[in-house]
């Protein structure tokens, strides 16, 4: 059943048209977190009706409230309407979906791109800074194809079809083979070449249909188009911008360029081979011409790809809907003609021609990582010369969280493209004697996971020894927030507990710069050994110590093996967490981070479900208020609360007047407001409390999710609540007669501050008025601070 009391108006959201009589309705616009819910777990009723919306994204109400503006004198219930806006479906589905989590290099690099410092007048510095990383995302879309290439091209077609001993344990590959397809037509090695490079090319294409379909499906809805009013200045963040969420023009940029990357990569492993070959002495002399003309297509193509890259990026300011046609569609259809070219040059019969040992992969690989440590290392100082200019004490690592994400995104590539390949090689060469296998350097990146692992291993120890030290100093605060209760030594701890394991968010920072750090020095150790000695790590340290020359042949065999080990349990965790919600509340609180954003770094990373939330909830709110005049509240839970902020912030500044923001368990200052500081830093959410009505913000100390809001001077004092108690009883009382459980980060409607905080945003607000703006010596209401009470969490 679909309903849209909008429908009334006409025009945009924000035009004006004329309201029925006002009703004082007051409306609570629900917005749920991670893993979502059902309609009627968050309306609490059996019953519940589609207003507007479809299958993917929808608002409900309950059978009651449908007609709740016009009638309102017989809703027999006090309180506001409860409206809920459900966005999972959004964000899980099928198990197939499980698949985006291959491509998590790129999502994590797209985040390194929203991870920059805050900066005043410094743009020039931030387009560089947006350039570095759209770069990294360039050398990663080019080693995944590479990869696929290393694979199908070199180990495949090239090594294993060329090698009878090879080519006899693999039937299929037989009419490749020059002897056991007695010389067939396919068994020329650039035959052979060209035939294999259809996968590496399929790959590209259907990255390429990926994002074309997702963007149509996710990221098409356009935000509500309106003029600036007088005393709108932008805000203080880019979050407000007009065309903040929808990136179309860049997204089709972007993907024009890296497809064409992925092909020309392809050609240029196909065409590679045979220039080679045609150079070499007595080689013909027309394909030797035709060769370097069509290397020198492929540079002159590369380059265009890289300019094409370094382009200004988003235009947030104005709503782009004219696409660069010229590269869209051009640059594409180039490179497609160029691939096609070098594959009817690799076919090309070359009498003689005989493949031997591995194609010339080594050199494009060790520059690869070579370009991608330089990029992270340039980014660094960059984002230094960045937070210099505005330092935040709350932000991570100092404002070098984006190039430590970034050498993340770095190492996942190298790693998923080294353990893809010498995983196949392994399965290909049963006895490790007939094939070469992959580039050295793929095998020396496998070997480094081992002591990767232990490093982790060491910081995981001393993470479980801090939360063992938090939780016996937590057991003195516990017994002082429940002064009253009969101590129970058990009950103490398991809350104590609690806390300390939910603090232990704070520390994410310092996993990811050791994680970083160490990748990045391990990750050069590899590139050093690797060109210096050209041999796997367990060949290089032969006739070295017994000890060394173990330590380094189990390194390499752990290594392949536990690559493959994690891509099996990285697709298994990826798929129960789409289908089981209990799974996807665990560690769906990441990836709803990195699909957050939108696509500004790279085209292919997981669709940003934000770029049709964020809309949905703006049109919304502005219709509602504007149709009916009355009294709303944005009610969100968790990563919820994040899109009912960015919701206000694309509101114009006299909507957002008109309404209140209640956030719970939300992560807007502890994950947002630290790992993305120029988009949620003290500034931006500074202005979002001054720019509202009015905000209220309740957390838990169990909860290791979200958190205080902690806005600078006296505006905390009309947006953090003192934290929430948890459990609700530490003992039996007559309200609570068993055992109330610890809720940590779900259930915050339970406690009754919840309908309190609810009800006095409620009294503030008035129809078509907004109250009075809230000054330090007027904050918003909320219970004054309790001495007994904790202030809030240590800061890490």
């Amino acid at each position: 059943m679909e309903r849209a009391r909008e429908q009334a108006s006409t025009g945009g959201p924000d035009q004006p048209a004329r309201r029925p009589d006002e009703t004082g309705t007051a409306l609570e616009l629900l917005v749920h977190g991670v893993g979502g819910t059902t309609p009627q777990e968050m309306l609490n009723d059996p019953r519940t009706v589609r207003i507007t919306g479809d299958d993917i994204a929808a608002v409900f109400r309950r059978a009651d409230d449908v007609d709740a503006e016009n009638s309102p004198g017989d809703r027999r219930r006090d309180g506001p309407v409860p409206e809920a806006y459900v966005w999972c479906n959004l964000t899980s589905g099928n198990g197939t979906r499980a698949l985006w989590l291959l491509l998590l290099p790129f999502m994590v690099v797209n985040l390194a791109h929203w991870m920059r410092p805050s900066a005043r007048g410094r743009r020039r510095t931030v387009r560089l800074y947006g350039l570095l990383v759209r770069l990294a995302g360039l050398t990663l879309t080019v080693l995944l194809v590479a990869a696929a290439c290393e694979v199908a091209l070199d180990l495949a077609a090239w090594q294993c079809a060329g090698t009878r001993a090879c080519a006899d344990r693999h039937s299929w590959l037989g009419f490749l083979s020059p002897t056991v397809s007695d010389g067939g037509w396919w068994s020329s090695p650039g035959r052979r070449l060209a035939l294999a490079s259809f996968v590496p090319t399929a790959l590209t294409v259907l990255l390429w249909y990926l994002s074309r379909r997702t963007w149509s499906d996710y990221e098409s809805q356009q935000p509500p188009a309106r003029d600036p009013e007088p005393d709108e200045d932008g805000g203080s963040t880019a979050l407000g911008r007009p065309g903040f969420w929808y990136g179309r023009r860049l997204v089709a940029r972007l993907r024009a360029a890296h497809t064409a990357a992925g092909l020309v990569t392809v050609a240029a492993a196909v065409a590679g081979a045979a220039a080679r070959h045609d150079r070499e002495p007595g080689g013909p002399a027309l394909l030797n011409t035709l060769g370097l003309l069509l290397e020198a297509a492929l540079a002159a193509c590369a380059v265009a790809v890289v300019w094409v890259v370094c382009r200004r990026g988003r235009s947030e300011r104005r709503i782009d809907r004219e696409l660069d046609e010229r590269f869209v569609r051009r640059l594409p259809l180039a490179a497609l003609v160029l691939l096609a070219l070098a594959l009817l040059y690799a076919g090309w019969e070359r009498p003689g021609w005989e493949s031997a040992g591995r194609l010339p992969g080594d050199a494009a690989f060790g520059g690869l990582a070579l370009v991608q440590g330089l990029l992270v290392i340039v980014l660094a100082g960059v984002a230094h010369a960045l937070h210099r200019t505005d330092p935040d004490r709350r932000a991570v690592l100092r404002g070098l969280g984006g190039p430590a994400v970034a050498m993340l995104a770095c190492a996942l590539g190298g790693v998923m493209s080294g353990g893809v390949a010498q995983r196949v090689s392994d399965w290909l060469d049963g006895t490790g004697t007939s094939i070469d296998g992959p580039p050295v350097l793929l095998t020396w990146q496998a070997s480094v996971i081992p002591p990767l692992i232990m490093v982790l291993l060491v910081l995981f120890g001393w993470l479980a020894h801090r939360a063992w030290q938090l939780a016996r100093a937590e057991r003195e605060a516990v017994a002082r927030d429940y002064p009253d209760e009969a101590q129970d030594r058990a009950r103490t701890r398991r809350i104590a507990y609690t806390r300390a394991m939910a603090s232990l968010t704070d520390r994410g920072p310092r996993i990811v710069a050791v994680t970083s750090g160490v990748t990045l020095l391990l990750g050069a150790a590899a590139l050093v050994g690797a060109m210096a000695t050209d041999e796997t790590p367990g060949e290089a340290a032969r006739g070295t110590y017994p000890v060394v020359h173990g330590a380094a042949e189990t390194a390499e065999a752990l290594g392949s093996w536990l690559i493959g080990l994690g891509f099996i349990l990285f697709v298994t965790w990826g798929r129960r967490a789409y289908k089981d919600a209990s799974a996807r509340r665990t560690i769906g609180i990441l990836w709803d981070v990195g699909t957050f954003w939108p696509r500004a770094a790279h085209p292919f990373a997981p669709p940003c479900y934000a770029e049709r939330a964020v809309p949905d909830l703006t049109w919304r709110i502005a219709t509602w208020t504007r149709v009916t005049g009355g009294r709303l509240v944005i009610s969100g839970h968790s990563q919820g609360s994040v899109l009912a902020a960015a919701a206000a912030w694309q509101l114009t500044p006299s909507t957002r007047k008109r309404v209140a923001l209640l956030t719970y368990g939300s992560p807007l200052e502890r994950l947002y407001g630290r790992w993305f500081p120029a988009h949620f830093g003290p500034a931006a959410l500074g202005s979002l409390h001054r720019e509202v009505d009015c905000w209220r913000n309740l957390y838990r100390l169990t909860d290791p999710i979200g958190g205080p809001v902690r806005l600078p001077g006296d505006h905390d004092l009309g947006v953090d609540h003192v934290p929430l108690p948890d459990p609700l009883s530490y003992g039996r009382t007559d309200l609570h007669p068993l055992p109330a459980p610890i809720l940590g980060h779900s259930d915050y409607q339970a406690d009754p501050a919840f309908a309190e905080e609810r009800r006095k945003l409620l009294a503030r607000l008035r129809p078509d008025l907004p109250a009075p703006r809230h000054t330090a010596e007027q904050p918003c209401p909320g219970p004054e601070a309790d001495p007994q009470s904790s202030s809030g969490r240590s800061s890490a």
